[in-house]
């Protein structure tokens, strides 16, 4: 009798590193952030207005983000455009400013920010008051900003703030301060700071009343001093301030004031030259924060969440979560059903038959656990439950991470495990090319390194990468099997498009807005319709090319018709438009504000894409055929002793062309010119980068195991990514751990990666279902699709 050692701790936790465990720390993971984010929203509330103001912090030497919310850039187009906005709609835009030469300084940059042409145009003025009071009017945005000096909480700022109390216009936005001037004046002592609050607890009744008529008053507290830079005259430490702040806070913190704090950590990470006065950079920050506060809720920028409003859950959004629901009751009722059914058996004393068989996944329950998940997508980046900040772009931080994935990946390096891994591009060869490029995207995205030119244009050759994949991919299969029915095309448009139409049903959001998906579709779609029109391409066997050659004549023919398909549809841009734009499938070309242009954009940069690797793989199958290729593809026997400078050439070539599409990137002018010139170039990048890593046997053999794990759920992560990675449409970045972004990176990517891949294995599970192997079937699906479809499309106008 054989004995089994028993196996070692380490051993067991080794067994128990796999997918389906990771899942489920990955889903504890999201129930403890649920859990930790909603204490937060206990204890200090949901309102993100409150961590505009409160805190925040550098990135970098001149990006201020703050506390869980985004910042949007407002340009002087954007803050008119908002003032004119609200002036449209009745709305009176009054700010008031009253304090010391801290806030004096922001009133004047605040201004600069919103004014134009001020000798030119009569509709604004400066209306001087007593020196140093003044008010700026704007009569065209129906706006005041006044200031008014006051260095301490006097019988001026009361007597002040109890006329906005009972006026009949009081100021939309009231900020003031005191401190500075006060510490100059005076010793901090007890009885100072005593005298202090006891003047601020006279603001409280004005301040509460004004808040009740809609006021937003803002207590800015004094940022602190540089010590080094002050004169040796000037008696003001920073625990002074800090004392006097304090008390601000001690008083103020039952009222309805808004205490305003960020300026105060912006400025201390800035100092001014003189020591006292405010930095050009805190003032920048200061104002982009009054702006923020003011027009992020009425002009619903996607990368400015602070003080605004999630958009409202739509009826088809409730629709679809009912149903999400409806399969999950179900499904838990045939769960407890079965239980029940084996409690009553093992009570009884017998069991079935079948019972230990293996049950075919059931789709019913795959939609339960879909639901599920798109439940943490909606609550991700549709609600404003967990925090979001701006991305941030440096060399560093784009550079670093791409050079962490490749050491990944070659350390995860081993033998190809295809069956035909000594063909060029085979499967493990093609994942690992997927998936570095996603990784590698991915780093693009959240970075937010669209703004660097040869950056961008090295991922638009990525982009076509795919796409020659792509052509490449499913023209090999359709000369292998010359399969071209319509339960491989749905097939393959079911995987394509599943999980995004399920995206644009629970988080309201246009089909295009999953760009690059549409765009694999479509060219998908016309290759798949020119393939299946006659002459057809029949399967290929060992020698049906060599006794068959008319085949070439079809492949010729049918690529040249793609060819001309494209070439027609881009010499006209308006012809383009009239075909996409026709009703019903309209909806499937245009964005949000219903335009088609960046469709445009994004089809013509690789029109020709797909239609290179068409090309490239008829090229090496024939060549294989014609036995110029063999079984590798690249060294031909009859080369002989020169097979090892062959090689070194072609990869001198390779290389060459590499090295001329980035010399290209680097000397592109602008974006618009580079993309004219891709299309027709994006060829060099992706055939250099085939013939080199494709420049032996013993590269073909090898490729790495990470790069194929992350390859074989590129469209689940290019979906995902929008909504439980990145946030506010792809402008920011999710925020489930605050004040740590590397652990917060580590831990959304964690749980983002693990959440794509079982939306993968749930699209497997339903996939039969969907579409069954009987092309009836399949139509019939379809039909009951299109009759769901329809009355959403009526609904939103597609008729």
């Amino acid at each position: 009798m054989g004995s089994y050692s028993k196996k070692s701790s380490a051993e067991w936790f080794i067994d128990q590193i796999n997918v389906e465990n990771a899942k489920l720390m990955a889903f504890v993971l999201v129930l403890g952030f649920i859990g930790y984010h909603g204490i937060l929203h206990l204890r200090y509330g949901p309102d993100s207005c409150n961590w505009l103001l409160s805190s925040g912090r550098y990135k970098g030497d001149h990006e201020w983000q703050p506390y869980g919310c985004m910042l949007h850039k407002y340009s002087k187009t954007d803050a008119r455009r908002c003032l004119r906005y609200l002036a449209f709609w009745g709305k009176y835009n009054s700010f008031a400013f009253i304090g010391d030469s801290r806030l004096e300084q922001l009133y004047e940059y605040f201004i600069g920010v919103l004014k134009t042409r001020v000798d030119i145009d009569s509709s604004y003025s400066t209306k001087d008051h007593h020196m140093p009071n003044y008010t700026y009017i704007d009569n065209k945005l129906r706006l005041s900003v006044t200031f008014i000096w006051s260095d301490d909480v006097s019988r001026t700022m009361v007597e002040q703030f109890r006329t906005w109390q009972y006026s009949d216009s009081p100021p939309s936005v009231i900020v003031a301060s005191t401190g500075l001037q006060l510490i100059k004046n005076r010793n901090t002592t007890e009885q100072a700071l005593e005298e202090y609050r006891r003047n601020l607890t006279q603001l409280v009744q004005p301040i509460d009343a004004l808040a009740a008529r809609k006021t937003r008053v803002l207590w800015k507290l004094s940022e602190s001093v540089d010590t080094t830079k002050i004169k040796n005259d000037v008696k003001i430490t920073n625990s002074d301030i800090d004392a006097y702040n304090r008390a601000a806070v001690e008083i103020l913190q039952h009222s309805a004031t808004k205490l305003w704090n960020s300026p105060r950590l912006a400025a201390a990470a800035a100092s001014s030259s003189d020591g006292l006065s405010i930095s050009p950079t805190a003032l920048r920050h200061s104002a982009q924060i009054l702006l923020n506060m003011f027009c992020n809720d009425h002009m619903n920028f996607n990368d400015g969440t602070c003080c605004a409003q999630p958009e409202p859950c739509t009826q088809l959004q409730l629709l679809t979560f009912a149903l999400f629901l409806l399969c999950a009751v179900l499904t838990s009722i045939q769960y407890i059903w079965r239980w029940s059914q084996n409690i009553k058996q093992r009570i009884e004393g017998y069991s079935l038959v079948n019972q230990n068989a293996v049950e075919t996944p059931s789709a019913m329950a795959a939609l339960a656990k879909l639901g599920m998940i798109m439940a943490y997508f909606y609550l991700c980046d549709r609600t404003n439950f967990f925090m979001k900040e701006n991305k941030y772009y440096s060399e560093w931080s784009f550079w670093l991470p791409v050079g962490y994935v490749f050491a990944l990946g070659l350390f995860f390096t081993d033998e190809s495990r295809s069956s035909s891994h000594s063909r060029v591009l085979n499967r493990d060869q093609t994942n690992e090319w997927k998936g570095w490029m996603q990784l590698v995207i991915l780093v693009y995205q959240v970075t937010g390194a669209s703004k660097v030119l040869p950056i961008y244009m090295l991922v638009r050759a990525l982009v076509s990468s795919y796409l020659f994949l792509t052509g490449y991919g499913h023209f090999y299969y359709t000369w292998k099997t010359g399969d071209t029915g319509l339960v491989r095309y749905f097939r393959v448009i079911f995987r394509l498009n599943f999980l995004t139409v399920v995206l644009c049903l629970t988080m309201n959001r246009p089909y295009q807005f999953y760009s690059f998906i549409p765009l694999v579709s479509f060219w998908y779609t016309l290759m798949f319709v020119i393939f299946a029109l006659p002459p057809h391409i029949t399967p290929s066997s060992s020698h049906t090319m060599e006794t068959k050659p008319y085949q070439y004549l079809y492949i010729a023919i049918k690529v040249i018709g793609l060819l001309t398909i494209v070439t027609v549809l881009y010499m006209s841009e308006v012809f383009f438009q009239k075909i996409f734009v026709t009703r019903p499938w309209k909806a499937l070309f245009v964005n949000a504000d219903d335009d088609i242009h960046q469709w445009w954009l994004d089809w013509k940069q690789d029109r020709y894409s797909m239609t290179y690797g068409i090309m490239f793989a008829a090229a090496y199958l024939a060549a294989q055929r014609q036995g110029a290729g063999g079984a590798a593809g690249v060294a031909g026997a009859a080369l002989g002793a020169a097979g090892a400078a062959g090689a070194a050439l072609r990869a001198a070539g390779a290389a060459g062309a590499l090295a001329a599409y980035a010399a290209l990137t680097l000397l592109c002018a602008d974006s618009s010119a580079c993309d004219e010139i891709h299309s027709y170039v994006s060829f060099l990048p992706v055939v250099g980068y085939v013939a080199l890593r494709n420049a032996s046997a013993g590269l073909r053999a090898r490729s790495s195991g990470l790069f194929r794990w992350f390859g074989s759920v590129t469209l689940e992560l290019f979906a995902s990514q929008s909504h439980i990675w990145l946030a506010a449409d792809t402008h920011g970045v999710l925020v489930l751990v605050p004040g740590a972004p590397v652990l917060n990176l580590m831990l959304t990517s964690y749980v983002f990666v693990f959440a794509a891949h079982e939306i993968r294995k749930l699209t497997g599970v339903i996939l039969p279902y969907a579409v069954p192997d009987d092309w009836r079937l399949v139509l019939r699906n379809f039909a009951i699709f299109l009759a769901i479809l329809v009355p959403i499309g009526i609904h939103d106008g597609m008729f």
